[in-house]
């Protein structure tokens, strides 16, 4: 909901941002490191999702200030890289999760995970079926640092491959908070469908194991459970 709430703000962070970036690592003579996103393969004709795949986006929806704005940002730091000389490292992060994450984003797993502890209806828009793949923050971290330290300068998927649907989720996080609010008392209720929101998303992650050696560690539940102890005292 942020994103969305200004969007010629978030195209201007995802240009100018990166291209105020790019010129100081210019000067510096620094790496770069773009946080991109698997938001840069939109909608997916193709699955799981590989580098090579150049997506499909819709550039004049809601969500294009995010899409594109990323992939205007990749293609700045690649034309810096062959104009300019400058040593990039390019991350499309897939979703992440866990403690210290803004637990009123408006995201599906603090959606979630406060709509449970509250006893209120579990938001679903569309029927469920969509599937996303979550990745804990700590693989997250671990793949950035290992893709600094690379020589790999092509683009990266960093997610977990793991898919679920958006009903199988919600099933999943409202047990888990029952471990900790015995008497939570939550259904699942299904709104419209959020337009262009991608019905399939899933990684795939054969560069980032065969280029330095990277593939998640933690598990969905037990990074979900920790994230559930953060975000009430939060």
């Amino acid at each position: 909901m942020h994103y969305q709430s200004n969007p010629v703000k978030t195209l201007k962070t995802g240009f100018f941002g990166t291209y105020n970036m790019l010129g100081l690592s210019k000067r510096v003579k620094a790496r770069f490191l773009l946080a991109s996103t698997s938001e840069i393969y939109g909608s997916p004709a193709e699955h799981p999702q590989q580098e090579s795949y150049w997506g499909h986006v819709n550039p004049i929806g809601p969500r294009a200030c995010y899409d594109e704005g990323k992939r205007v940002a990749e293609a700045l730091t690649y034309s810096y890289a062959r104009q300019e000389g400058v040593d990039v490292r390019v991350a499309r992060i897939f979703n992440t999760f866990g403690p210290r994450m803004n637990w009123n984003d408006g995201r599906v797993v603090s959606n979630f995970i406060l709509q449970a502890l509250r006893s209120e209806d579990i938001t679903v828009y569309g029927d469920g079926s969509a599937t996303r793949s979550f990745m804990y923050v700590h693989d997250l971290v671990d793949g950035l640092i290992g893709l600094m330290e690379s020589d790999c300068t092509e683009p990266v998927n960093l997610g977990n491959p793991d898919e679920f649907t958006i009903d199988n989720f919600a099933a999943m996080i409202t047990d888990l908070v029952k471990e900790v609010e015995p008497n939570t008392k939550s259904s699942i209720v299904y709104l419209p469908a959020v337009e262009d929101d991608p019905q399939r998303r899933r990684p795939d992650i054969t560069r980032a194991l065969e280029r330095f050696g990277w593939k998640p560690q933690f598990n969905v539940v037990d990074g979900l459970r920790e994230t559930g102890m953060w975000i009430p005292s939060n």
